[in-house]
Order: C-alpha cells, then structure tokens, then sequence
C-alpha cells in the first residue's frame, strides 16, 4: 500500500510539473533518451532585436596601439561576420559597439589602477585635442569598417574640468558630480564630439550620458557619478536641445540602471529609481517622453538580479509587466558575472564553458521573460583575473599575448546569427520545459531575410534529443553552429541529418538555423 501512495504521489508530481512548467531539474525522470518535439510557432512575432553589443572600456585604449596582428586578431573577434574555408565564423558579428567618452582622469593618479583612468577631449580652457583616446579611436574605426551597424558613445563621468570636485569619481556620492552651471557645458561637449565623429565619417547614432547614477561612485576604483532623476531629466533637456540644433541625427539614451529593478521600483534609491515611470510617464516632474531625441528605450544593467534563479526570473517578469502597453523598449546594456553568483565566482579569470553557459542563462532570460530588444556585453576585452571579459589580454600597454573565450563565442551563438531588426517567435513543448535554467532553454528569432534562427541552451548534464517542428512554415535548408567544452567548438559548424532529430549535448550552446520556404 505505501509503495502504492508513493507511486500516485510521484505521478501526481509529474502532472504538476508538466502544467505549471516550473520543475527545475536536468530533464524529467524516465526515458531521459527519448525524442523530445520543440514547436517553433512562426507567427507568434514578439519584440524586434535590435542589436548585441560590447564596450570598449577600459583596454582598448592600450590594445588599441598593440601591433596590427594582436589588435586586427581582437577586432576580428568581436566584428566580423565572415567564415573560414570550413564555415566556421571567424567572429561573433557584434550589432553594436559602445565607446567610452573619457573624463580625462588620466591627467590624475587619484583613480588607484591606471588602466581604469581615461583620457579626455577637452582641455581646461575647453579646447579640445582630438588625438586622445587613440586605441578606442582605432577599435571604433575598425567597427565601422566591419560594418557594425550601430555606434553608441558613453559617459561615467563629466569631464573632470566640470565636476564639482575636479575629479572623475564623487565625493558626495547622492548627487551629481557636476553643478547645475555646468549642465550646459557638458551637454555641449557629449554634441560637440558626436558632431567631431561625424566629421570623421563615423556617425554615432546614440549618446548615453549617465551609467549607473544609483551607485554613489566615492570610491577611487574608476570613474563614475550618482544622478537623481531630476538631474538626469534637466541635463537630458539640454542636450536634446542642442542636439536639434545640430547637423547629427544621434539619439539620446537612458538611463542605464545599475540594477533591473531599479527601472520599475526605488527601493533603496528613493530619488534615483523607478525610472520607467518617473521618465516616460508625463505626470512625472523627471519626464523625458516628449523630448524628440530621446529614444523610447529604458536601459538597464543585468548585475546583482541573476542569482539565485528565482530572482533572475522574478525580476525579469516584473521588468516585463512594468514595460507592458508603456511603447518603449527595455535594453540590456551591460553584464558579466558580478557579485555572489549561484554556481560560479566571478573572481579568477576562466575561458572555459563554465561561464560561458551562465552567461547564457541570464541572456535567455533577459529577452524571453524580460523581452529585451538589445542586449550588451561589458568589457569586450579584459586585462583581469576576473569573468568580465569576452577576449582576455596581457596587461601590458605595448604588446603582450590575447586569448578568446567560450563566453565570447556562447555571446556569439545569439549575436552572430541574430541580426538587427529580427523578431523574437513563440516556442513551446508539451515534453519538457524550455525555461528551464538548469536544464534546456530554447528561443527562437526571424530575421528580415526569412532565416529562422533557434538557440538551444543545454545547461544539464545529460544529451538531448529533440525534433524541431517549425509551424506555420517549411524549411528549406538548415545548418547548426555548437559552442561547448571541447576545445574545437567554438561556434563550431555542425552537421544535421535532419531537424526532426537533433542531438544537443551536455553542457553546450547549439545555434540552428533555418531558411524557410
């Protein structure tokens, strides 16, 4: 009899976890080998992707003036959509790249690790020198020479010749480091160097000026500054302004939050959060939603919400709800492991597949629960004993050795073949749950050139099986790209007999796509 109950109560648990699709384990007890079928629902178009990209902070103004062979090997890397004899691709294809406008903190020795601080534009008599910023200067002009299609341009601090301290980080860590007599003054100078770029030939086509304003920034370890919203909104005013005064058609961007929940409510940041609402609602004194160069997109950064992964879902699902009917965009614009992580540690530098899945995970998540149409990268190149990077350097400013990573190419299984202006479609499985954060996570997107293209995270320890059954559409061709642990598959071409049979490692991040009929 009791073995009978435990039978019934085991059944019973199946049930459940197939209704609810929230079981969190590898893959069901039972046939573990069988075939499992993956509907991809063609019609079924939510948000368009608008790009993937990385940022250019902080060694690329070093490995920017390495010699041609390391420097070419890491552009390659990060921007070309070309492929070797074999069809392997020779880079992730990034969609966008973000280059630092530097505070000028180089001047200075007050930022502790001189590969923190960044040279400046403009001169304290506001002159400006165009030849700083050399290394970011080439990695921008080898982006565009790729055809990255878009380019967007940051600040973490005003320039140091305006901040209210004479430094690029805070002092008083609960406003802006810069006066309200200089909110003109900056604004001019982020106009005056997209207007410079486009004298160059290269068009900056958005400005973020604030990055994380809900941190304080007093510490010494790289520039930055806190913001209320009222700041934000009176220097964004002005910069629109000059900016429709201006010959460029660069965009505005905000409000690049520290953490994704600082979009939809304050918490601990009473003046500094809530940003959805006190930006692009106009009952709100900080409201931007009117401002014609400010562009209905919400930012904000993926730290310190992605563990455990409750929160990671939670968190995105909130995000969601609070952007639902609102008519703009939420963008991820910077991640890596940071802080407390459930199964890795973001100190010691790892190249392997190890983080390369978890940064997976937290992309999956932010665009099928939090339907984010951009999703962006940190350091693009690191010099550190830390998982920030997607290429890893030497930290020498002249030369020195430069290695890729599996995270740079499991970023590259969603940005080399997702391209801007796809739609993310609706999957769905009866068999096994395809939001499973330790098991399979399955999304799929069509771009304008009728590719469907499917990312299969397998995050277990077991192969799978599964038969993708494409709705609402033939296909006619079809090939697959795998990044795993071993050591040749680095979006490696895979050959598939068929997709109605699909073999998906252990621990492995496989890329199909579809041409459809």
């Amino acid at each position: 009899m009791l073995q009978n109950k435990r039978a019934c109560i085991y059944v019973l648990c199946l049930v459940l976890i197939g209704c609810n699709g929230t079981d969190t384990n590898e893959n069901p007890p039972g046939d573990q080998d069988s075939l499992k079928v993956v509907s991809i629902h063609v019609s079924d178009r939510k948000q368009i992707i608008r790009n993937f990209g990385a940022s250019d902070a902080w060694a690329c103004q070093h490995i920017g003036n390495w010699p041609d062979e390391k420097r070419n090997r890491v552009a390659q890397w990060l921007f070309s959509k070309e492929v070797d004899p074999d069809g392997k691709p020779l880079g992730i294809g990034l969609s966008l790249w973000r280059f630092n406008i530097g505070a000028g903190s180089a001047s200075q020795t007050n930022i502790d690790d001189p590969w923190r601080r960044t040279e400046g534009f403009l001169n304290p008599d506001g002159t400006y020198d165009w030849t700083k910023q050399q290394g970011q200067q080439w990695f921008l002009s080898k982006a565009k020479a790729y055809g990255v299609e878009k380019l967007l341009a940051f600040t973490n601090s005003p320039p140091i010749s305006l901040t209210k301290n004479g430094k690029a980080y805070s002092s008083s860590g609960t406003e802006a480091n810069i006066s309200p007599a200089n909110y003109s003054s900056f604004s001019r100078f982020l106009v005056d160097v997209v207007e410079h770029f486009k004298e160059e030939g290269v068009a900056i086509d958005y400005v973020s000026p604030f990055n994380e304003p809900q941190w304080d920034w007093t510490g010494n370890g790289q520039e930055g500054s806190p913001y209320t919203n009222l700041e934000i909104s009176d220097i964004t005013k002005i910069i629109d302004s000059l900016l429709n005064a201006s010959s460029v058609d660069t965009r505005i961007q905000i409000a690049e939050a520290g953490k994704l929940n600082y979009l939809y409510e304050k918490a601990d940041k009473n003046t500094r959060g809530n940003q959805i609402f006190e930006f692009f609602n106009s009952g709100s004194p900080a409201y931007l939603g009117n401002l014609s160069r400010v562009d209905k997109v919400i930012s904000g950064h993926s730290y310190f919400t992605s563990n455990p992964v409750e929160t990671l879902q939670q968190v995105r699902s909130q995000l969601a709800n609070a952007i639902s009917g609102s008519g703009i965009e939420f963008w991820q614009s910077e991640y890596c492991p940071l802080g407390s992580q459930e199964e890795i540690t973001p100190n010691g530098k790892d190249l392997g597949i190890n983080p390369a899945l978890y940064v997976s995970r937290i992309i999956h998540h932010d665009l099928t629960v939090a339907n984010a149409a951009a999703w962006h990268w940190w350091l693009a190149v690191s010099v550190y004993d830390y998982k920030d990077g997607l290429v890893y350097a030497d930290k020498n400013t002249e030369n020195g050795n430069v290695e890729d990573s599996k995270t740079l190419w499991a970023l590259g299984n969603f940005s080399r073949f997702i391209r801007p202006g796809a739609q993310r479609v609706g999957v769905s499985s009866g068999e096994i749950n395809i939001n499973n954060p330790r098991g399979q996570m399955i999304s799929s997107y069509i771009n304008s050139n009728n590719e469907l293209v499917t990312v299969v995270i397998n995050y277990s320890n077991s192969d799978i099986q599964i038969r993708l059954d494409v709705k609402d559409g033939g296909v006619a061709a079809f090939r697959a790209y795998r990044t795993s642990a071993v050591d040749d598959e680095d979006l490696k071409p895979i050959h598939i007999e068929d997709i109605s049979k699909v073999d998906f490692p252990k621990r492995s991040i496989t890329t199909v796509v579809m041409s459809l009929e």
